[in-house]
C-alpha cells in the first residue's frame, strides 16, 4: 500500500481540519496517509523558522507540505522550484518533495475561484473592497480578477503590502483593475462596492474579532469570508443578519486541498466528497 506522510506549517493551526479532510479523502483511494500539524506558535517559533522545517520534513521522507499564515511568502528563498502559479503570485501553500528537491505550488487561488463561482455565480464584480494584501490576498486577487472583477481596491494593515500587491495585479491584468486603499478609506469605498472579502485572520478561533467595524456593512454588499474555522466567522454573523448574501470560507479549504491532494499523491480527488467530509467535521 502507498504511504503518504504530510504536514501543515503556520501559526495557530492547532483548529485546522486538513488532518482529517486529507486523511478521510486518502481512505477512498486507499493510501496510508498521515497528517501532522506543525504550528509555528506551539513550537515558539516565527515565520523565519520556516526553512529549516522545509529541509528537516525533506529529511524525515515528507512528501510535502500545505504551508499558511504567515510563512506563504517567507518560504519561497527555502524552495528548489516554484510553478508557474506559484512564481507570478509570489506565494505558495503547496510544497511537493521531488526527490531532493522542493517544489512552491499555489492551489489557493484556483481553490477561492472555484469556491466563489459555485457559492456567488451571479454575484456582481464591479467593485470589490479586499482586506489582506499578503500571500493568500495575492491569491483571492488574483482569482477575482481571472474570473472577471472590474476593480478591486486592497486594504491592509501594512501599506506597503497593498500598494506592492496592486502594482503587481496592474502588470498583470492592466491600469485600473487594482489600487491600494488605507484602511481609513474603507468608510468612503464600501458605500460604492458590490463585494467585501476578508483575507486576513482575523475570526479565526486563534484570532476572534472583527477585521472592520461592521457599521460599514450594508445589505446590498455580498461578503465573504476565507476563515474556516470558525465556518460562521463574526463577520460573516453580523453580514446576515443586515440581509448581505455571504460565502464562507469552506469551500476555498476543500478546494485548495483538492489540489493539494493530487499534488501529493498523484489520485484525483473528489471534491464534493471533501465538502461532505468537511460538513461532517464542522458539526461533530
Amino acid at each position: 500500500m502507498t504511504s503518504h506522510l504530510v504536514g501543515l506549517i503556520g501559526s495557530g493551526v492547532g483548529p485546522s481540519l486538513s488532518p482529517p479532510l486529507h486523511e478521510r479523502e486518502a481512505d477512498f483511494h486507499g493510501l496510508r496517509y498521515l497528517y501532522r500539524l506543525i504550528d509555528l506558535a506551539e513550537l515558539g517559533l516565527g515565520a523565519e523558522a520556516v526553512g529549516d522545517l522545509v529541509r528537516g520534513a525533506r529529511r524525515f521522507g515528507y512528501t510535502g507540505l500545505n504551508i499558511t499564515h504567515p510563512c506563504k511568502q517567507t518560504v519561497i528563498e527555502h524552495l528548489d522550484e516554484l510553478s508557474p502559479d506559484a512564481a507570478m503570485l509570489g506565494a505558495v501553500n503547496t510544497v511537493v518533495f521531488d526527490g531532493d528537491r522542493a517544489v512552491g505550488h499555489n492551489t489557493d487561488w484556483t481553490g477561492f475561484a472555484q469556491s466563489f463561482a459555485r457559492g456567488l455565480p451571479d454575484a456582481s464584480t464591479r467593485q470589490i473592497v479586499q482586506l489582506g494584501a499578503g500571500g493568500a490576498g495575492a491569491a483571492v486577487a488574483h482569482a477575482l480578477l481571472t474570473l472577471g472583477a472590474d476593480r478591486i481596491a486592497l486594504v491592509d494593515v501594512q501599506p506597503d503590502r497593498a500598494v506592492s500587491l496592486a502594482a503587481e495585479l496592474t502588470l498583470r491584468f492592466g491600469a485600473g483593475r487594482a489600487s491600494a486603499a488605507a484602511p481609513g478609506a474603507l468608510a468612503g469605498l464600501l458605500p460604492e462596492a458590490d463585494g467585501l472579502v476578508n483575507v486576513t485572520p482575523t475570526g479565526m478561533a486563534a484570532h476572534p474579532g472583527l477585521p472592520l467595524p461592521t457599521g460599514l456593512l450594508h445589505p446590498a454588499l455580498w461578503v465573504a469570508d476565507v476563515v474556516y474555522r470558525p465556518l460562521e466567522t463574526e463577520l460573516l454573523r453580523q453580514a446576515r443578519a443586515l440581509g448581505c448574501r455571504t460565502l464562507d470560507g469552506g469551500g476555498m479549504v476543500v478546494f485548495q486541498a483538492a489540489h493539494a491532494f493530487r499534488l501529493f499523491t498523484g489520485c484525483e480527488p473528489d471534491a464534493e466528497r471533501m465538502l461532505t467530509h468537511l460538513t461532517d467535521l464542522v458539526s461533530a
